[in-house]
């Protein structure tokens, strides 16, 4: 191989390996994609619950619970989120899939509200602690970290019904 055939190819990979570089940094800075509102659940069985992780960075996330959960929480981890409560403070919950971390006790200013709501409906704050609220299958849960304001998005509409099925085709006589 020639000099300049080495210097060409050497050239190349240096700008091959400047590019996989470059991507990565963007992919790094912008982060991941918020989840789509597709996880929501369907019909009336299960419960649908979004995580605002808005003033984490996180944006928001929303799952489904399947069956009719017993309580705020056990919706919240049967929607494959895990929850964490304040040292000393069971029941107040600190951390929802290690966010905000380091859970520091639940600063004053910035705490996870817990949020109601029919589907398509507004959003009502809750005056029960999530362990012994019992959500109603076909509900909306919502937690959003931050001074107390509710989740970023409206709770998710029910599912559009089905079409009719079409009407058979009379047979020949």
């Amino acid at each position: 191989m020639s000099i300049r055939a080495a210097g060409l190819d050497l050239g190349r990979r240096l700008a091959a390996g400047a590019l996989v570089v470059g991507v990565a940094a963007a992919v790094t800075l912008l982060g991941p994609a918020p989840a789509a509102e597709a996880a929501a659940c369907s019909g009336t069985s299960g419960v649908t619950v979004v995580v605002d992780y808005g003033s984490l960075g996180g944006g928001v996330r929303v799952s489904c619970a399947a069956g009719d959960p017993a309580s705020g929480l056990a919706a919240l981890s049967g929607a494959g989120f895990g929850y964490s409560f304040v040292p000393r403070l069971r029941g107040l919950v600190c951390q929802i899939n290690a966010q905000p971390d380091p859970c520091n006790g639940a600063p004053a200013n910035a705490y996870w509200s817990y949020w109601h709501a029919e589907r398509g409906d507004s959003w009502s704050y809750s005056t029960s602690g999530a362990g012994s609220y019992n959500p109603r299958a076909g509900t909306v849960e919502g937690w959003a970290f931050g001074g107390g304001a509710r989740p970023g998005i409206a709770p998710p509409a029910p599912a559009a019904a089905p079409p009719p099925a079409p009407a058979p085709e009379p047979s020949p006589t």
